[in-house]
Protein backbone atom coordinates (compact mmCIF):
# COMPACT_ATOMS: atom_id res chain seq x y z
CA UNK A 1 0.00 0.00 0.00
CA UNK A 2 1.29 3.72 -0.59
CA UNK A 3 2.62 5.46 1.63
CA UNK A 4 2.57 9.60 2.23
CA UNK A 5 4.42 11.80 4.14
CA UNK A 6 2.80 13.05 7.44
CA UNK A 7 3.54 17.43 7.04
CA UNK A 8 7.27 17.83 7.59
CA UNK A 9 7.30 14.97 9.98
CA UNK A 10 9.04 11.59 9.64
CA UNK A 11 5.94 9.99 9.49
CA UNK A 12 5.01 8.03 6.19
CA UNK A 13 1.12 6.46 6.26
CA UNK A 14 -0.38 4.48 4.33
CA UNK A 15 -3.16 5.92 2.45
CA UNK A 16 -5.45 3.95 4.27
CA UNK A 17 -5.53 4.00 7.95
CA UNK A 18 -8.07 2.03 10.45
CA UNK A 19 -10.52 4.15 12.33
CA UNK A 20 -10.33 2.32 15.64
CA UNK A 21 -13.43 4.51 17.43
CA UNK A 22 -15.96 1.50 16.44
CA UNK A 23 -14.27 -1.48 17.14
CA UNK A 24 -16.07 -1.76 20.60
CA UNK A 25 -14.72 -3.62 23.57
CA UNK A 26 -14.25 -7.15 22.63
CA UNK A 27 -10.84 -7.56 22.52
CA UNK A 28 -10.79 -10.80 20.26
CA UNK A 29 -12.79 -9.00 17.52
CA UNK A 30 -11.05 -6.25 17.81
CA UNK A 31 -7.98 -8.08 16.86
CA UNK A 32 -8.89 -10.02 13.97
CA UNK A 33 -9.96 -6.74 12.09
CA UNK A 34 -6.46 -4.93 13.36
CA UNK A 35 -4.66 -7.90 12.04
CA UNK A 36 -7.10 -7.89 8.68
CA UNK A 37 -5.96 -4.07 8.48
CA UNK A 38 -1.97 -5.06 8.93
CA UNK A 39 -2.25 -8.15 6.44
CA UNK A 40 -3.71 -5.68 3.70
CA UNK A 41 -0.34 -3.55 4.70
CA UNK A 42 -2.21 -0.39 6.64
CA UNK A 43 0.60 0.87 9.00
CA UNK A 44 -2.17 3.72 10.47
CA UNK A 45 -3.90 2.98 13.73
CA UNK A 46 -5.89 5.94 15.02
CA UNK A 47 -8.07 5.68 18.62
CA UNK A 48 -8.40 8.40 21.20
CA UNK A 49 -8.83 8.08 25.20
CA UNK A 50 -12.86 9.23 24.84
CA UNK A 51 -13.19 5.92 22.60
CA UNK A 52 -15.17 3.20 25.09
CA UNK A 53 -13.70 5.16 28.72
CA UNK A 54 -10.02 4.09 27.42
CA UNK A 55 -10.60 0.99 26.40
CA UNK A 56 -10.34 1.54 23.17
CA UNK A 57 -6.52 2.11 23.81
CA UNK A 58 -6.19 -0.94 25.61
CA UNK A 59 -7.44 -2.94 23.11
CA UNK A 60 -5.43 -0.87 19.97
CA UNK A 61 -2.17 -1.49 21.89
CA UNK A 62 -2.33 -4.85 22.72
CA UNK A 63 -3.29 -5.68 19.48
CA UNK A 64 -0.54 -3.88 17.76
CA UNK A 65 2.62 -4.79 20.32
CA UNK A 66 3.84 -7.36 18.26
CA UNK A 67 4.53 -4.79 15.49
CA UNK A 68 5.02 -1.53 17.91
CA UNK A 69 8.04 -1.22 15.47
CA UNK A 70 6.72 -0.87 12.18
CA UNK A 71 3.07 1.31 12.66
CA UNK A 72 2.05 4.43 13.54
CA UNK A 73 -0.13 5.18 16.79
CA UNK A 74 -2.28 8.43 17.02
CA UNK A 75 -4.29 8.98 19.85
CA UNK A 76 -6.19 11.81 21.50
CA UNK A 77 -6.67 14.41 24.62
CA UNK A 78 -9.01 17.36 25.51
CA UNK A 79 -12.08 15.50 26.68
CA UNK A 80 -12.44 14.14 30.59
CA UNK A 81 -14.79 11.63 31.16
CA UNK A 82 -16.98 12.76 34.47
CA UNK A 83 -16.17 10.82 37.64
CA UNK A 84 -19.97 9.50 36.91
CA UNK A 85 -19.10 8.17 33.48
CA UNK A 86 -22.45 10.24 32.48
CA UNK A 87 -20.59 12.83 29.87
CA UNK A 88 -17.13 14.52 29.30
CA UNK A 89 -15.88 17.68 29.54
CA UNK A 90 -13.44 19.76 27.42
CA UNK A 91 -10.18 20.65 28.98
CA UNK A 92 -7.01 21.36 26.70
CA UNK A 93 -5.12 22.99 29.58
CA UNK A 94 -1.54 21.81 29.78
CA UNK A 95 -2.19 20.42 33.04
CA UNK A 96 -4.23 17.71 31.94
CA UNK A 97 -2.55 17.10 28.92
CA UNK A 98 0.30 16.49 30.61
CA UNK A 99 -1.31 14.05 32.68
CA UNK A 100 -3.61 12.22 30.21
CA UNK A 101 -0.78 11.54 27.75
CA UNK A 102 0.56 8.99 30.74
CA UNK A 103 -2.45 7.54 31.02
CA UNK A 104 -2.76 6.85 27.60
CA UNK A 105 0.86 5.69 27.55
CA UNK A 106 -0.25 2.79 30.10
CA UNK A 107 -3.24 2.06 28.15
CA UNK A 108 -1.33 1.70 24.84
CA UNK A 109 1.70 -0.57 26.43
CA UNK A 110 3.87 1.66 24.51
CA UNK A 111 6.65 4.46 25.86
CA UNK A 112 5.86 7.05 22.74
CA UNK A 113 2.87 8.14 21.10
CA UNK A 114 3.47 8.44 17.35
CA UNK A 115 0.83 11.22 16.78
CA UNK A 116 -1.07 13.03 19.82
CA UNK A 117 -3.96 14.74 18.68
CA UNK A 118 -6.12 17.88 20.26
CA UNK A 119 -9.50 15.79 20.39
CA UNK A 120 -11.63 19.35 19.57
CA UNK A 121 -10.74 22.42 20.72
CA UNK A 122 -12.35 26.31 19.90
CA UNK A 123 -10.66 29.93 20.23
CA UNK A 124 -11.59 30.55 24.15
CA UNK A 125 -9.57 27.65 24.33
CA UNK A 126 -5.59 28.75 26.04
CA UNK A 127 -4.13 28.27 22.53
CA UNK A 128 -0.90 29.53 23.33
CA UNK A 129 -0.92 27.26 26.74
CA UNK A 130 -2.31 23.88 24.82
CA UNK A 131 0.80 23.91 22.07
CA UNK A 132 3.04 24.21 25.11
CA UNK A 133 1.62 21.14 26.47
CA UNK A 134 2.54 19.29 23.09
CA UNK A 135 6.11 20.74 22.80
CA UNK A 136 7.32 19.87 26.03
CA UNK A 137 5.82 16.39 25.30
CA UNK A 138 7.42 16.45 22.04
CA UNK A 139 10.82 17.20 23.40
CA UNK A 140 10.44 14.76 26.20
CA UNK A 141 10.16 12.21 23.73
CA UNK A 142 7.16 11.14 24.83
CA UNK A 143 5.48 12.09 21.96
CA UNK A 144 7.28 12.26 18.35
CA UNK A 145 4.60 14.52 16.54
CA UNK A 146 1.28 16.51 17.39
CA UNK A 147 -1.76 17.45 15.42
CA UNK A 148 -5.69 18.72 16.19
CA UNK A 149 -9.05 16.94 15.23
CA UNK A 150 -11.16 19.72 14.29
CA UNK A 151 -13.39 21.20 11.66
CA UNK A 152 -13.28 24.99 12.51
CA UNK A 153 -11.45 26.68 10.19
CA UNK A 154 -10.77 29.89 12.18
CA UNK A 155 -8.90 26.65 14.94
CA UNK A 156 -7.35 25.34 12.03
CA UNK A 157 -5.70 28.68 11.16
CA UNK A 158 -4.57 29.42 14.70
CA UNK A 159 -3.12 26.35 15.08
CA UNK A 160 -1.56 26.87 11.64
CA UNK A 161 0.10 30.22 12.17
CA UNK A 162 1.04 29.44 15.76
CA UNK A 163 1.90 25.50 16.42
CA UNK A 164 3.89 23.01 14.90
CA UNK A 165 1.13 20.76 14.23
CA UNK A 166 1.32 17.70 11.52
CA UNK A 167 -1.94 17.17 10.75
CA UNK A 168 -5.08 18.29 11.41
CA UNK A 169 -8.05 15.43 11.46
CA UNK A 170 -11.36 16.84 9.49
CA UNK A 171 -14.16 14.99 8.14
CA UNK A 172 -14.11 15.12 4.34
CA UNK A 173 -15.63 13.24 1.74
CA UNK A 174 -17.55 13.77 -1.45
CA UNK A 175 -20.98 14.52 0.70
CA UNK A 176 -18.67 17.31 3.05
CA UNK A 177 -16.53 19.08 0.77
CA UNK A 178 -16.05 22.36 3.33
CA UNK A 179 -12.25 21.43 4.07
CA UNK A 180 -11.68 22.43 0.28
CA UNK A 181 -13.83 25.85 0.60
CA UNK A 182 -11.59 27.21 3.96
CA UNK A 183 -8.88 24.63 5.20
CA UNK A 184 -6.85 23.05 2.16
CA UNK A 185 -5.34 25.81 1.19
CA UNK A 186 -3.81 27.17 4.29
CA UNK A 187 -2.65 23.84 5.42
CA UNK A 188 -0.86 23.12 2.05
CA UNK A 189 0.67 26.61 2.79
CA UNK A 190 1.72 25.36 6.03
CA UNK A 191 3.15 22.45 5.32
CA UNK A 192 0.20 19.96 7.39
CA UNK A 193 -1.33 17.32 6.19
CA UNK A 194 -5.47 16.50 6.54
CA UNK A 195 -6.32 12.93 8.07
CA UNK A 196 -9.67 12.34 6.82
CA UNK A 197 -12.15 10.88 8.93
CA UNK A 198 -15.93 10.07 7.52
CA UNK A 199 -14.57 9.53 3.85
CA UNK A 200 -17.59 6.95 3.08
CA UNK A 201 -19.86 9.79 4.64
CA UNK A 202 -21.47 6.80 7.40
CA UNK A 203 -21.07 4.29 4.70
CA UNK A 204 -23.46 6.51 2.18
CA UNK A 205 -20.88 6.54 -0.14
CA UNK A 206 -19.87 2.26 0.15
CA UNK A 207 -20.70 -0.61 -2.28
CA UNK A 208 -24.56 -0.54 -0.97
CA UNK A 209 -24.72 3.22 -0.33
CA UNK A 210 -27.78 3.70 -2.61
CA UNK A 211 -29.61 1.20 -0.43
CA UNK A 212 -28.96 2.75 2.79
CA UNK A 213 -30.15 6.15 2.13
CA UNK A 214 -30.80 7.91 5.73
CA UNK A 215 -34.55 9.39 5.71
CA UNK A 216 -32.89 12.54 6.56
CA UNK A 217 -30.52 13.05 4.03
CA UNK A 218 -27.55 14.11 4.76
CA UNK A 219 -25.89 17.25 6.09
CA UNK A 220 -27.26 19.99 3.69
CA UNK A 221 -28.16 17.15 1.54
CA UNK A 222 -31.97 15.76 1.50
CA UNK A 223 -32.96 12.70 0.58
CA UNK A 224 -33.99 13.23 -2.51
CA UNK A 225 -30.79 14.79 -3.71
CA UNK A 226 -28.52 12.35 -2.17
CA UNK A 227 -30.07 9.91 -3.98
CA UNK A 228 -30.20 11.63 -7.04
CA UNK A 229 -26.29 11.87 -6.18
CA UNK A 230 -25.65 8.68 -5.36
CA UNK A 231 -27.29 7.59 -8.80
CA UNK A 232 -25.48 9.92 -10.86
CA UNK A 233 -22.30 9.00 -9.25
CA UNK A 234 -22.77 5.19 -9.33
CA UNK A 235 -24.46 5.53 -13.54
CA UNK A 236 -21.17 7.77 -14.74
CA UNK A 237 -18.84 5.26 -12.76
CA UNK A 238 -20.24 2.41 -14.04
CA UNK A 239 -17.86 -0.63 -13.39
CA UNK A 240 -16.17 1.38 -10.19
CA UNK A 241 -17.65 0.96 -6.67
CA UNK A 242 -18.48 4.05 -5.11
CA UNK A 243 -16.14 2.87 -2.21
CA UNK A 244 -13.38 3.63 -5.25
CA UNK A 245 -14.85 6.65 -6.09
CA UNK A 246 -15.53 8.27 -2.60
CA UNK A 247 -11.94 7.05 -1.24
CA UNK A 248 -9.54 8.30 -4.57
CA UNK A 249 -11.58 11.36 -4.28
CA UNK A 250 -10.57 12.27 -0.95
CA UNK A 251 -6.62 10.66 -1.75
CA UNK A 252 -6.87 13.23 -5.21
CA UNK A 253 -5.87 16.36 -2.93
CA UNK A 254 -2.36 16.32 -1.97
CA UNK A 255 -2.76 17.92 1.37
CA UNK A 256 -4.44 14.11 2.28
CA UNK A 257 -1.59 12.01 4.05
CA UNK A 258 -4.36 9.14 4.93
CA UNK A 259 -7.94 8.21 4.73
CA UNK A 260 -8.77 7.05 8.04
CA UNK A 261 -11.96 4.40 7.49
CA UNK A 262 -13.70 2.73 10.68
CA UNK A 263 -14.69 -1.28 9.99
CA UNK A 264 -16.52 -3.94 11.79
CA UNK A 265 -15.62 -6.75 9.82
CA UNK A 266 -12.87 -8.10 8.01
CA UNK A 267 -14.58 -7.65 4.80
CA UNK A 268 -14.87 -4.19 5.40
CA UNK A 269 -11.23 -3.87 5.72
CA UNK A 270 -10.33 -5.17 2.47
CA UNK A 271 -12.89 -3.63 0.53
CA UNK A 272 -11.38 -0.53 1.88
CA UNK A 273 -7.86 -1.81 1.14
CA UNK A 274 -9.05 -2.71 -2.38
CA UNK A 275 -10.55 1.03 -3.23
CA UNK A 276 -7.32 2.53 -1.66
CA UNK A 277 -5.26 0.68 -4.42
CA UNK A 278 -7.52 0.92 -7.56
CA UNK A 279 -6.91 3.79 -10.10
CA UNK A 280 -6.55 7.31 -9.39
CA UNK A 281 -9.28 9.48 -10.21
CA UNK A 282 -8.60 11.76 -13.47
CA UNK A 283 -8.88 15.34 -13.31
CA UNK A 284 -11.92 15.22 -15.52
CA UNK A 285 -13.58 12.45 -13.09
CA UNK A 286 -12.74 14.92 -10.29
CA UNK A 287 -14.54 17.57 -12.39
CA UNK A 288 -17.38 15.82 -12.85
CA UNK A 289 -18.04 14.76 -9.65
CA UNK A 290 -17.59 18.67 -7.94
CA UNK A 291 -20.74 19.59 -10.66
CA UNK A 292 -23.00 17.17 -9.09
CA UNK A 293 -21.83 17.67 -5.33
CA UNK A 294 -22.52 20.70 -3.18
CA UNK A 295 -19.24 22.80 -2.39
CA UNK A 296 -20.41 23.09 1.41
CA UNK A 297 -19.31 25.91 3.54
CA UNK A 298 -18.82 25.51 7.15
CA UNK A 299 -21.33 27.36 9.72
CA UNK A 300 -21.64 27.41 12.84
CA UNK A 301 -18.56 25.55 13.57
CA UNK A 302 -15.76 28.22 13.27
Amino acid sequence: MEKRRLGKSDLYVTELGLGCMTLGTDALAAERIINASLEEGVNYFDTADLYDFGVNESVVGRALKPVREKIIIATKVGNRWNSNKAGWSWDPSKTYIKEAVKDSLTRLGTDYIDLYQLHGGTLDDPIDETIEAFEELVSEGIVRYYGISSIRPNVIREYASKSNISSVMMQYSILDRRPEEEALSVLRENGISVVARGPLAKGLLSDVGVNKIMEKGFMDYSEEELGSLLLKLKNHFGDRSLTEVALRYVLHNPTTASVVAGASTVEQVKNNAKAVRSQALTEEEVSFIKKVSKANMYGEHR
